[in-house]
């Protein structure tokens, strides 16, 4: 009996099935959306840092203002060289042009809600004068500070508390409290309207500031930073 001849054998071209187009297409979902998660979290994370960089410059260059005011105080007979209500510090220094009065309030009218526990530490910053008129009227304009006013700049937003301490006698006191006295010299002998020495009130050889951040401020918990008055004596 005759075998009839068999024909060659085809290759079989087999495709991928829907289901496993479904399975690669669901991996490669799954890595891409891994993927964006990993550059959204790098790119989240250099903001952060960045956002925390500029205000930490920011601090920094506050503080250095605050420093380079009191490094320039000079005494008058105008008005008092340092002065600390419980609320701004004003103090008078000295440029080229002049003397300056600086004030260093928390939240002067106008520039926070009552009652807010965020705050600005504000500056103002008076014109140079020279004549003792002219500062009399920049210390009574400092005490009647408004939100508009020209002169005043936010300096450091988030702040809740600002305390003062003056060194006085070898030990830290409350800025508030009175200071020394020391008399000065009396007029000559003889010149007309002679009553006897006057007095003055001796500025402290160091000044230390303690910024008490408010919760969801850039800065956190309490700052405080001490500064020696340059100049001045033991």
């Amino acid at each position: 009996m005759t075998m009839a001849p068999r024909s060659p054998s085809r290759p079989v071209h087999r495709g991928f099935t829907l289901v496993e187009v479904l399975v690669a297409l669901g991996i490669m979902a799954m890595l891409a959306v891994m993927g964006w998660q990993g550059v959204d979290g790098i790119v989240r994370t250099r903001e952060a840092s960045q956002v925390r960089l500029d205000h930490t410059l920011r601090l920094g260059t506050v503080l250095a203002q605050w420093e380079q005011d009191l490094a320039s105080l000079q005494e008058t007979e105008s008005v008092p060289a340092l002065s600390y209500d419980g609320k701004t510090l004003r103090l008078t220094r000295r440029t080229p042009d002049g003397v300056q009065l600086i004030a260093w309030s928390l939240a002067p009218a106008g520039t926070a809600p009552t009652g807010a526990a965020s705050q600005p530490w504000s500056r103002w910053a008076g014109p140079a004068v020279s004549t003792s008129a002219a500062l009399q009227d920049s210390w009574l304009r400092s005490q009647l500070l408004q939100a508009n006013d020209p002169g005043l700049l936010r300096m450091l937003d988030g702040v809740s508390q600002v305390q003062l301490y003056c060194y006085r006698g070898n030990a830290w006191s409350n800025c508030q409290s009175s200071g020394d006295v020391a008399a000065a010299a009396p007029p000559a002998s003889g010149a007309s309207g002679a009553s006897g020495a006057t007095s003055r009130t001796v500025l402290p050889t160091g000044l230390r500031v303690v910024l008490t951040f408010a919760d969801g401020s850039p800065h956190d918990g309490t700052l405080t930073r001490d500064l020696a008055l340059v100049g001045q004596p033991p």
